[in-house]
């Protein structure tokens, strides 16, 4: 099963999953659209020699998945689902949490309640050390599939992946730049010294799902996306691509950083350290320990506030399950000091 099945990450990993000839495939999306195009995809390529299943369901409804898991019983799930937009969560908070934070602790205890073999987190390097909401609900959501590992209950192995930038996902800069240059329009940028990690979704997709297989359960995987790239080189590469060249046939404009955005991201938390594993793209972080006794009544103020849409009591209760969370202020004074 694979939640968000319909986005740029779960429709990738619908496609590789669907290569190993599984003996059913699950896709469940709260946006119709996606998830029409995947199945319709996979018809039109593999016609009736597989066992397809696309539901319509919501993450944050808990009743609808127990449902779903207790008729489908996969073995495996994927949970790619999530609110991943930076600036639009700075805007609408209270839905990064209800849709990340409620979504995934939902479908992570029902997934232990029901006895799937192996829940896997898709997370972000946004989560560490976050500068904004999206990237908190991450690391919230990180904390809670470790807090259930720990737990030690029932037969789930909990797992997570944590990567940077796809090229070419729904959000992503690369349609945007792609979009204005087609236009004749200045590509714009946020920052003259904004830098990311990179990978192709296919690559980023593999990746995860070779983590999973070798996975034992509490580990945060953490994939090499090779060296930063400059986002003001990316823009300069791609009007080149064009055949124009950049500042004079195309223009690039710098317009200031958005709500919640760091200059550069991290993969790694301070605490963590890295382990190498056989495959030289894949590191296992060194957890955290949760606090078990604690993090269980902070997870559900932050939920409680979240369900009433008391957003100051929210941010404030998210700032205490994720010590690490500060303003972009903050982060990216260091950055640029440095």
């Amino acid at each position: 099963m694979v939640t968000g099945g319909g986005g740029s990450i779960g429709s990738e990993l619908v496609r590789q999953i669907t290569r190993y000839n599984p003996k059913q495939i699950i896709i469940v999306d709260i946006y119709e659209n996606n998830a029409y195009e995947i199945q319709q995809e996979l018809i039109m390529e593999y016609g009736n020699s597989i066992n397809l299943v696309t539901i319509i369901a919501s993450v944050r409804d808990y009743n609808r998945m127990n449902k779903i898991l207790e008729k489908y019983k996969p073995q495996i799930v994927f949970h790619a689902a999530a609110h991943k937009h930076v600036p639009l969560m700075e805007v609408s908070p209270m839905e990064a949490i209800k849709n990340n934070v409620i979504g995934t602790f939902n479908v992570a205890t029902l997934a232990q309640f029901h006895d799937v073999e192996k829940f896997v987190m898709i997370s972000t390097d946004k989560a560490v050390n976050p500068t904004n909401v999206m990237g908190a609900s991450k690391r919230c959501c990180e904390m809670i599939v470790q807090y259930l590992s720990q737990q030690h209950d029932g037969k789930t192995e909990f797992v997570t992946t944590r990567f940077g930038n796809v090229l070419g996902s729904n959000g992503s800069v690369i349609p945007l730049f792609k979009r204005q240059i087609e236009q004749g329009k200045p590509v714009t940028v946020t920052h003259p010294d904004i830098i990311r990690y990179f990978m192709t979704i296919p690559e980023a997709v593999s990746l995860v799902m070779e983590a999973a297989a070798i996975a034992n359960g509490g580990e945060i995987f953490v994939l090499d996306m090779g060296k930063p790239v400059k986002i003001v080189s990316l823009a300069e590469n791609l009007i080149r691509m064009y055949g124009k060249v950049p500042y004079q046939d195309i223009k690039i404009e710098f317009t200031g950083l958005r709500p919640g955005e760091k200059i550069r991201e991290e993969l790694l938390m301070n605490e963590e350290g890295l382990q190498k594993t056989k495959n030289k793209l894949i590191f296992i972080g060194r957890q955290i320990d949760i606090d078990e006794d604690s993090f269980p009544q902070k997870l559900r103020k932050l939920r409680d506030a979240a369900l009433e849409n008391d957003e100051q009591t929210a941010i404030q209760a998210m700032h205490e399950m994720v010590p690490t969370f500060i303003t972009p202020d903050e982060f990216n004074k260091n950055v640029i000091a440095v």
